[in-house]
């Protein structure tokens, strides 16, 4: 089982962000944080990246039940999306699979958790 689920997509880089933004919010996920590495390394490292952003999506009941279950699980939270620009211009989404994050906790609480967030994440993923 893959740490991730990608998918390539028809749509320019920007459209794309907009895009899996409004499918997860749709399954009940709102974006908390978004880091854009290519800045980020030409701020501080001054190299070229290509597009590359990070979004850290949260779906606040079941982020409730993970805490409940699992007092450091904030440190797997929140569930990391990636959109970047492949070579050739093609652009990639990619979510990370909850169900393989969670197997490195030994909690069979999450496991449940764990399945749904990553049924919710898939089916955004899919219709992209």
């Amino acid at each position: 089982m893959s740490y991730h689920n990608s998918k390539t997509v028809s749509y320019s880089f920007d459209e794309a962000i907009e895009k899996v933004t409004a499918e997860l919010k749709e399954k009940g996920f709102g974006i908390l944080t978004e880091i854009d590495v290519t800045a980020t390394l030409k701020k501080k490292l001054d190299v070229d990246f290509r597009k590359y952003r990070i979004l850290g999506a949260c779906n606040p009941p079941f982020a409730h039940k993970a805490l409940s279950a699992e007092k450091n699980i904030g440190v797997l939270l929140p569930c990391n999306v990636v959109v970047q620009e492949l070579e050739g211009g093609q652009v990639e989404v990619s979510m990370v699979n909850p169900m393989v994050s969670m197997q490195a906790v030994e909690n069979p609480k999450l496991e449940e958790v764990a399945s749904e967030v990553s049924s919710l994440m898939s089916q955004a993923l899919a219709k992209l």
